[in-house]
């Protein structure tokens, strides 16, 4: 049998942990690539864990501690667990045993109280063959670049929209007046506006979350790029101090700052999820990476602020919005320099009445069609070049030729015969044709 053995011990006085630390309990959050472990504990723990096989499994010791029965258990869609075990050592102390599926590689670590949840003991884990070594990672960008130069030219792709729902799994969100999680009504609306877009043609949606677990800001940025997405959505429903505050918002990246002081405090919030949903201290330097994004492309920023307007009108027509033009605010989700990203607050939660509208699926389903009309009408003006909904039709009429219609497109006539597979000049009265975006030189 091997073992790998790592202690992973806080660098704190031994008084600290004189006192018995009593472990409440433990919740499993099971996401797509990972699975999250808690242990909520009444103080700071001294740990050590390490791993063994035949079978896997993850050994957690907890020096001078107790457990209250351990009530949740991992599901069977979990990649990861099968079981959570625990058991008395050495008189005083715990033993913790993660039963797993497969070899894992893990972080952990300890989280400080915060308005939600008290201490906590925190174990992330990944699959090994998720860490691939340098060369694997270029061999795989080789191929993955060949391919993309054997790709048949003139088939076009779907516009990609990356929608990511705030919060989720450590992270509740704001919690309305009746107890409804942000990150619950936020994933609704996400799943639904998502579906709404997949019926369009030409437009694919993916997901940045798809369940109840929690993905750091920077993670959202790299699976909306990942994906290649052109435009990334972030939803989310605030809570203000002032429960009679209502009324949807749409934001963009502000360069200069925040352009209210609301806005300013509402993003200070929503970039301290991260905090609240859990990331470990070694993370810090990424993090800070991620949030000084270079922000120099402001072809970016313009395309955000034109699709935000057109959603904030759609949303008129839904209900009140809190501000009647698009406002602006640092949050770390829309830093990406090379991707188009807004900001939708469909409501505010903390408001009684508009509560109770996000429960229903009725109201949900007209907040996703005032959204997609903005989109639709955003990629009907400025599709990416390459996609179905950058293609044109024309319909021909008396007197015109290939000649006039590519001048007056501004584009090579060559290039509309190409797309329209004319062999020749000849055209008649009322065909439809399709006149491309590509400049064709």
């Amino acid at each position: 049998m091997r073992s790998i053995l790592l202690y992973c011990l806080l660098v704190l006085p031994a008084s600290v942990f004189a006192k018995t630390v009593t472990v409440d309990s433990v919740r499993v959050w099971a996401a797509p690539d990972s699975t999250r472990v808690v242990f909520d504990t009444s103080g700071p723990i001294e740990y050590k864990l390490f791993t063994l096989d035949q079978p896997h499994r993850a050994v957690i010791d907890l020096k001078n501690s107790t457990i209250k029965k351990i009530k949740n258990q991992p599901k069977g869609i979990d990649k990861f667990l099968k079981a959570i075990r625990s058991g008395v050592r050495n008189k005083n102390d715990l033993r913790i045993v993660l039963d797993l599926k497969k070899p894992i590689r893990y972080k952990m670590f300890q989280l400080q109280p915060n308005k939600h949840y008290g201490h906590r003991l925190v174990i992330d884990v990944f699959d090994t063959e998720a860490k691939e070594k340098p060369k694997q990672i270029a061999k795989k960008k080789i191929k993955k670049e060949s391919q993309k130069t054997v790709k048949p030219s003139g088939k076009l792709r779907d516009v990609i929209i990356a929608i990511d729902a705030g919060h989720g799994g450590e992270d509740p969100g704001a919690i309305g007046p009746s107890g409804v999680y942000e990150k619950d009504v936020v994933l609704k609306i996400a799943k639904s506006l998502a579906n709404v877009i997949n019926k369009e043609r030409g437009m694919r949606a993916v997901l940045i979350r798809e369940g109840d677990y929690y993905v750091e800001l920077r993670n959202r940025i790299k699976k909306a790029r990942d994906h290649k997405a052109d435009l990334f959505i972030s939803i989310h429903a605030d809570a203000f101090t002032d429960s009679t505050v209502r009324g949807s918002s749409v934001y963009v990246l502000s360069k200069k700052g925040a352009s209210s002081e609301a806005a300013k405090w509402l993003a200070k919030k929503e970039n301290a999820s991260d905090l609240v949903g859990g990331v470990s201290l070694d993370s810090k330097d990424d993090l800070v990476a991620s949030v000084l994004l270079d922000l120099s492309q402001t072809a970016s920023l313009e395309a955000s602020i034109d699709v935000a307007d057109r959603i904030l009108k759609g949303l008129r027509k839904v209900g009140r919005v809190h501000k009647r033009h698009v406002e602006s605010a640092g949050f770390v989700v829309l830093k990406s320099p090379d991707i188009p990203s807004i900001l939708i607050e469909a409501a505010f939660i903390s408001n009684p009445i508009e509560e109770k509208k996000l429960l229903t699926s009725k109201h949900r389903k007209n907040l996703c069609a005032a959204i997609l009309s903005g989109l639709k009408g955003y990629f009907k003006d400025f599709a990416p070049e390459g996609t179905l909904l950058s293609q044109r039709k024309h319909i021909i009429e008396r007197g015109e030729t290939i000649s006039t219609i590519a001048q007056r497109y501004q584009i090579s006539p060559n290039l509309i015969r190409k797309y329209n597979k004319l062999k020749g000049d000849l055209v008649y009265v009322g065909q439809t044709i399709i006149i491309p975006r590509d400049s064709g030189t």
